[in-house]
Order: structure tokens, then C-alpha cells, then sequence
């Protein structure tokens, strides 16, 4: 019997260690840009994009309208690489920031669609080098209507992790 009751404890811990595995190979899901956009919507290329000179009024008054969000990963654990604009800081760290899908928008370019944009968060700050720093952010993602001085933005993302893009 109580060799039964271990093999038994044993399978168990075994499914358990395997089906655990299996989860966290699962759990992060990598997302690209477009994966933002609803199905069926046009993806405007950044490269259409006209430049404007540095005035934040007219480049949130010039934001084009989003064609809505996808809430396919509420409440998923995400990974998703972008650049900075920072807006909230701890000491030299970021706390808060926009994360775009390429250089110069809503600075530089009128900013994309709310749904391109994401607002980050971080309780442990990270140390960038500036404006633009390309980055990969994973954590708890969701549709979060925000508005800033720049644009509107569509997503939120509670960073767990922020890393240098390719590190």
C-alpha cells in the first residue's frame, strides 16, 4: 500500500511538473504591432507618415482615428518591443512611459492610432539612455483607454520586465 500511495504521490508531482512547464512556455505571448489592430483593419506603414514640426498640440490634434482594440490578451502575460517616450520618472529611472512602434511618433510624426500605442508602468524604474530607447517589455497587458498631452493611447502594459531591445 504504501509503495502505491507513492507511486501515486510521485505521477502526481510528475503531471504537476509537466503540466507547470508547459504552462510557462505558454504564458508569455510575443506580440507584434500589428497583432494590435482588429482583424481586417488596414495597418498604416510608418513610412506614410508625414513629418511636422515639434508642437504637441497639433500632433495630438493630428492623431488618426483608431479603428478600435483588440482584447484578445486582457489579462495575458506579453511580450513586446518598442520605443520609449518617457513620462514619469524615479530618480534617472523611467517609472512611465509610451511605448511606440517606431522612432519620432508622436514627436517627431503625428502619433498612430491609439490602438499602436501602449502606456507602461514599472515599479522598479529603468535606466534609459533618452527618448527612443529601443526596448522589450514583458507583463500583465490589457485594453486601458488613456489619454496624454501627445495622443490617445489604447493599451496599457504592467511592466514586469524591461530589457535593452535584443538583450
Amino acid at each position: 500500500m504504501d509503495n502505491t500511495r507513492r507511486n501515486l504521490c510521485f505521477g502526481l508531482a510528475g503531471l504537476v511538473g509537466l503540466s507547470a512547464t508547459g504552462l510557462r512556455a505558454e504564458e508569455i505571448v510575443d506580440l507584434e504591432w500589428r497583432d494590435l489592430v482588429p482583424k481586417d483593419e488596414p495597418h498604416v506603414p510608418p513610412v506614410i507618415q508625414g513629418l511636422l514640426p515639434h508642437d504637441e498640440s497639433t500632433m495630438a490634434s493630428s492623431q488618426p482615428p483608431s479603428a478600435g482594440v483588440r482584447t484578445d490578451w486582457n489579462g495575458r502575460t506579453v511580450r513586446l518591443s518598442g520605443y520609449i517616450i518617457p513620462l514619469d520618472f524615479k530618480g534617472t529611472g523611467v517609472t512611465a512611459f509610451m511605448l511606440v512602434p517606431y522612432v519620432g511618433a508622436c514627436v517627431h510624426v503625428p502619433p498612430p492610432p491609439a490602438n499602436q500605442l501602449v502606456m507602461v508602468t514599472t515599479e522598479r524604474p529603468f535606466e534609459s539612455d533618452g527618448l527612443f530607447t529601443a526596448v522589450t517589455v514583458t507583463g500583465m497587458f490589457g485594453t486601458a483607454s488613456t489619454s496624454t498631452q501627445l495622443a490617445d493611447i489604447g493599451y496599457a502594459l504592467s511592466a514586469d520586465k524591461v530589457v535593452p531591445y535584443g538583450a
